[in-house]
């Protein structure tokens, strides 16, 4: 931990670097949950946040799935949106110089059926100024293999990474799927492949039905699950990646409070994203920013830095402040 005290001194340094990306603190937004950042701007100055990670673009426009798309289950939802977004020529144009106006750290979440669309994204998005990284989705499915989605195979996974390395300089994040046998695996591939960060998780397949009309609750039967039920499964995904990788890794699933963001931090994540946590409550984001603050202070940390992959494996019990004595924190949003 820090070696300057917070707790009646000055705020602390919440500055992360990302391999390339060196963000002013280490909270994000998820993309898909956040829309393309304008939508929040009323609730959010999209300038205090570490970035925000636009709704996935894809090269032309996409209509998404047919409705119903969502559906609550206990602690979470199941979407099956179908990536619906305006496409890239409509995002330069009318999105981007409005998120810049804003003084927003932006990255782009991009998409495709093959790789020749991953690839012609990042030529285009490299070319316009304003962009701080690119997140590469590699849930999408390749529809020259009969729909099977790229992230599922650490070969077309790494093609996929490559080829968008290719054309642009920008920073990459991968975004990993938890719907693989070893997550680990895709990590050291795409690492290996180019890509600078690693985001992880996306949303767990699942699918819901009424029992009354015995029909599914998504037209798609099957989408992505997303919620705090998926938290310790996304948690242990970015451990197990953490100790696969040597670069960086954001962790994404489940966040609501400052508390589960910290979790996050101290199993490894350099950074976090907030994801449907926004769509309860729009500031759910600045909330656990300034949560994350105020535990530093609390705990005397003077850098995130200190804090972020301290985990102790070797301790037993659940919470330092019941056998240290310190203070107990609120279990709740901070």
């Amino acid at each position: 931990m820090g070696q300057t005290s917070t707790r009646h001194g000055s705020a602390p340094d919440l500055h992360v670097s990302l391999g390339p990306l060196h963000l002013v603190n280490p909270v994000l937004t998820a993309s898909g949950t956040f829309g393309y950042g304008l939508e929040f701007s009323d609730f959010v100055d999209l300038s205090r946040l570490g970035a925000i990670v636009v709704k996935g673009i894809s090269l032309k426009p996409r209509p998404g799935n047919p409705p119903p798309r969502l559906a609550e289950t206990p602690c979470g939802m199941i979407n099956a949106i179908g990536l619906e977004n305006v496409g890239v020529e409509h995002f330069i144009s009318d999105k981007l110089p409005l998120l810049r106006q804003r003084g927003a750290v932006i990255i782009v979440n991009i998409l495709g059926n093959t790789v020749e669309e991953y690839a012609e994204l990042a030529r285009v998005l490299s070319e316009v100024s304003g962009i701080a990284a690119l997140e590469i989705n590699i849930s999408c499915p390749n529809v020259k293999k009969g729909g099977m989605a790229f992230g599922t195979h650490p070969h077309m996974a790494a093609k996929v990474v490559g080829a968008v390395r290719a054309c642009t300089t920008l920073p990459l994040i991968t975004k990993l799927s938890p719907n693989v046998t070893s997550i680990a695996e895709i990590a050291r591939a795409v690492v290996d492949a180019g890509s600078d960060i690693l985001s992880c998780i996306n949303t767990v397949s699942a699918m819901a039905v009424d029992p009354f009309s015995r029909r599914p609750k998504l037209a798609n039967i099957v989408g992505g699950l997303s919620g705090p039920a998926i938290k310790p499964i996304a948690l242990r995904c970015v451990y197990e990646t953490v100790q696969a990788v040597s670069c960086p890794v954001i962790g994404i699933g489940g966040i609501r409070t400052a508390l589960d963001a910290l979790e996050f931090l101290v199993v490894g994540a350099s950074a976090v994203q907030v994801g449907t946590a926004n769509l309860v409550h729009p500031r759910a984001s600045l909330d656990i920013l300034e949560g994350i603050e105020r535990f530093c202070r609390h705990q005397g940390i003077g850098a995130i830095t200190d804090y972020i992959g301290t985990l102790d494996t070797a301790c037993r019990f659940p919470f330092a402040d019941e056998v240290c004595g310190v203070e107990p924190l609120a279990r709740e949003p901070m």
